[in-house]
């Protein structure tokens, strides 16, 4: 499994604005209830934050959060896991999109040439730059939202590959791929994924649960796309409402153990966030 460095998506301003969005309240009304300036809120959201750790604390309790990881994150030190073991292989492949990276997934049974794929970058370019050259078919793709940082390159993909059976979410509006709504599980080789609608980012997203069908070990991991990342959420265009009720339902479903494999940012552990996550409180 890769374990590669990778900056957290977002900053303590991205989740003050995040948790403003949620609540619906201006940068005045929240100043006004937590007694901060108006000017630290949104020096805090053009990422030049001076407030306080008390202040911080105001913050993440006018706004429902999680006031341990908001703290972490104020201090630049948002903890991450050790990350288990798993009886299957995940490569993560980080593509630059703008000024941000977007994550694609590639997981296969040990030592097999084969595997199945989620989301594909912003092209099929892209994702052939960071393609781990010992796999040479995919039997299946599976988005998690129609966005152009994760779903760009996907009929290029899908023919450059052959790729037999692509999947995207229930009501999306996709150039090519069969819909997949919840529960369903597909299986392929050994590995069992099993697919939830989970809207808020977007109207129509799923979130992936992947195990093995082997028996060889109960550690899963859970493909988030936009749902969830290390510290932070995604953005909730679709329904702030929605985008809550089903990050903690997923959290609750899955578990401990379970390896988040996030949009954007690092890999982190349900265990991890439900500690940590300002959205997860």
């Amino acid at each position: 499994m890769a374990t590669a460095v990778v900056p957290l998506e977002d900053e303590l301003g991205d989740v003050l604005e995040k948790g403003m969005r949620g609540k619906g309240l201006s940068i005045e009304q929240l100043a006004a209830a937590a007694e901060v300036s108006e000017g630290k809120i949104a020096d805090a959201i053009d990422y030049r934050s001076e407030l306080t750790l008390a202040e911080v604390r105001k913050l993440a309790e006018i706004l429902g959060l999680n006031e341990v990881g908001m703290c972490a994150l104020s201090q630049g030190s948002y903890p991450l896991p050790i990350l288990p073991g798993l009886p299957f292989c995940l490569e993560v492949l980080h593509m630059n999109y703008g000024v941000g990276v977007a994550n694609a997934y590639l997981l296969s049974e040990v030592g097999s040439s084969r595997g199945i794929l989620f989301d594909t970058g912003s092209s099929l370019r892209a994702l052939l730059e960071k393609w781990p050259s010992r796999i040479s078919h995919v039997d299946a793709v599976f988005l998690t939202h129609i966005e152009g940082e994760h779903t760009g390159g996907l009929c290029d993909v899908v023919d450059y590959f052959g790729i037999p059976a692509a999947y995207v979410p229930e009501g999306c509006q996709a150039p090519c791929g069969s819909s997949l709504g919840e529960p369903t599980v597909t299986v392929c080789g050994t590995l069992e994924v099993t697919a939830y609608c989970t809207p808020g980012h977007a109207s129509a997203h799923n979130c992936y649960r992947v195990r093995s069908g082997s028996g060889q070990s109960r550690t899963e991991v859970l493909i988030a796309g936009d749902l969830i990342f290390a510290g932070s959420a995604g953005g909730a265009y679709f329904c702030c409402r929605q985008h809550q009720e089903q990050l903690r339902r997923i959290l609750k479903m899955c578990p401990p153990s379970t390896v988040i494999a996030p949009g954007h940012g690092p890999l982190s552990t349900v265990e991890n966030e439900l500690k940590f996550n300002p959205f997860a409180s």
